[in-house]
């Protein structure tokens, strides 16, 4: 099947294409579509004819790829993309007694903590089996702290029940204990619950303002500033939203900054073209780790008042703070400090998550936006439209209670739980550290300090031969080396190119997660396959 591009997806047959014949085979539970040209797909695929057995009858497909909503065809999301589904292929070979190079696949694509060792917080975990099964409040084992932050939330449960639906905005209670918590955090700017939403995780936020800020068609088609890297949840909700994706680049000479002249460039340019009103901005950094400091962020938000922009502000990461020359700072905050000019009139979205910073808890699916200086009859539209979702998970918006209201000094659980938020950031900022020296050993390899997330985003050399190897692959350059680390040493990474990175560059997206043990191994895979990989294409 040499010239012929493949492509697969799961499913139970195998199909491909010679010449205008189509064969279907069964192999390993995968669906195999190859298609000679560009194009992977062609009429047979858009609208395959199917038979029904005794008629005699053939009805083409009401749903095919060409008839579905492109806009859901146009989304991308590399951080589970072909790589992802590579490793998991091996993953079943190896269960099958199929022999590789390694002994295991290490998937350090994705900041999935739990996955990779991290134990969880067990105050956090004591909250939510309280109130997911409230006759444990009877049990001596259980602290007294737990029980009255389970008390407090099932007393704001329809039916004193998890399982009840919540407000579209979310339990009352919580949204209270997330105002105070951003009023603590922000050294007492106000905050206020009605500004408050609980959320399926950050991403639900991000995806709901989204959805009420695009608008337009044309030249007055609603453009989104997002940063290059960017986390591809961004361009994936544009796509699906059909608005207009205005890449500006973080400045990775300086650390991946964010430089207000790169944000006037994007935005003017844009203007030609569409009506770029949001800009988005990740603090700390997805991919790049950078944490920005509070004249940038003055910037950004004199910026936005200037250009008459909507913020957005994905501060998930704000507890994952590493360098000692680097602070988190909320837009919330440094919004409010720079005065009623400002904190009266840009509006800004703010994002938090139960997945990340010493939490972890991704599973939970908990998150809150705090939306600021909203006009009130867009309010109601926001609320309307969360209420077609009814509500977030109440299990979530318990585990994001615990992250905002956790124990407090005095409290039988606050040791505890210090003890344990601390080991994990302590950990976190060795590895951040180790990742980067042992990353910065290799040859044709570069990698910025990793001042916060939990991500290294190095910037990899790729020979002019390898490049062109990509090419008869139909890949680019670092999909198909990342494809080669994958398959050579069993261990996944994201490529560069599925956040987005400068022409002429090449990177990839690793976890800092790992144990430090797997996290010295990988990291010496990595070393030893770059050498060969640069020796093989010289």
């Amino acid at each position: 099947m040499a010239g012929v591009s493949v492509i697969q997806m799961f499913g139970r047959r195998v199909a491909w294409r010679k010449g205008c014949e189509w064969h279907n085979h069964s192999r390993n539970g995968q669906r195999r579509m190859a298609v000679s040209g560009q194009s992977p797909y062609c009429s047979a695929v858009e609208s395959p004819a199917v038979h029904h057995a005794g008629t005699g009858r053939a009805r083409r497909k009401i749903l095919t790829l060409q008839s579905m909503n492109p806009q859901v065809r146009a989304v991308e999301y590399a951080v589970r993309g072909p790589i992802v589904l590579k490793a998991g292929e091996i993953e079943k070979e190896m269960q099958n007694g199929v022999k590789k190079p390694f002994d295991e696949v290490i998937k350090a694509n994705i900041g999935d903590a739990h996955a990779m060792g991290q134990q969880p917080i067990t105050f956090l975990r004591q909250v939510v089996a309280l109130c997911t099964y409230p006759d444990l409040l009877d049990n001596p084992s259980f602290p007294k702290d737990a029980k009255r932050r389970a008390r407090r939330i099932l007393d704001s449960c329809s039916g004193q029940s998890l399982g009840s639906y919540s407000a579209s905005q979310g339990v009352n209670c919580i949204r209270e204990d997330v105002a105070r918590y951003i009023e603590k955090r922000d050294e007492g700017v106000p905050a206020h619950p009605d500004n408050i939403y609980l959320t399926t995780g950050a991403s639900d936020g991000i995806s709901s303002i989204l959805k009420i800020l695009v608008s337009g068609e044309g030249q007055s088609r609603t453009g989104v500033m997002i940063p290059i890297p960017q986390y591809p949840l961004y361009s994936a909700a544009i796509s699906e939203l059909n608005a207009i994706q205005v890449n500006y680049y973080l400045d990775e000479e300086n650390c991946w900054a964010l430089d207000v002249n790169e944000l006037r460039r994007a935005f003017y340019h844009a203007k030609e073209y569409c009506n770029p009103k949001v800009l988005c901005i990740i603090n700390p950094g997805n991919p790049t780790g950078q944490v920005q400091n509070k004249h940038c962020i003055e910037e950004v938000i004199h910026f936005a008042l200037e250009e008459g922009l909507f913020l957005l502000a994905d501060e998930v990461y704000q507890d994952n703070i590493y360098s000692k020359n680097c602070q988190f700072h909320s837009f919330k905050k440094v919004l409010y400090e720079m005065g009623p000019e400002y904190f009266n009139n840009v509006e800004l979205a703010s994002f938090h998550s139960t997945s990340k910073g010493y939490m972890g808890e991704c599973g939970y699916r908990g998150g809150y936006m705090e939306v600021v200086n909203l006009h009130p009859d867009v309010t109601a539209q926001l609320l309307k439209l969360l209420s077609v979702r009814l509500c977030p998970p109440v299990s979530g918006q318990a585990a994001m209670d615990v992250v905002v209201n956790p124990p407090q000094p005095g409290e039988e659980s606050y040791e505890q739980f210090i003890k344990e938020k601390d080991i994990i950031l302590s950990n976190l900022t060795v590895k951040a550290k180790l990742t980067e020296e042992l990353l910065n050993q290799v040859p044709g390899i570069q990698c910025n300090p990793l001042q916060g997330a939990m991500y290294a985003f190095p910037r990899i050399f790729i020979p002019d031969k390898a490049i062109e190897k990509a090419k008869e692959h139909q890949m680019a350059p670092d999909m198909y080396y990342c494809m080669r680390l994958l398959e050579e040493t069993g261990i996944c990474v994201v490529p560069g190119s599925g956040f987005g990175q400068k022409e002429g560059t090449h990177h990839f997206r690793m976890t800092i997660l790992p144990t430090e043990e797997k996290l010295k191994i990988l990291l010496q895979k990595v070393k030893d396959f770059h050498i060969q990989f640069l020796e093989d294409y010289a």
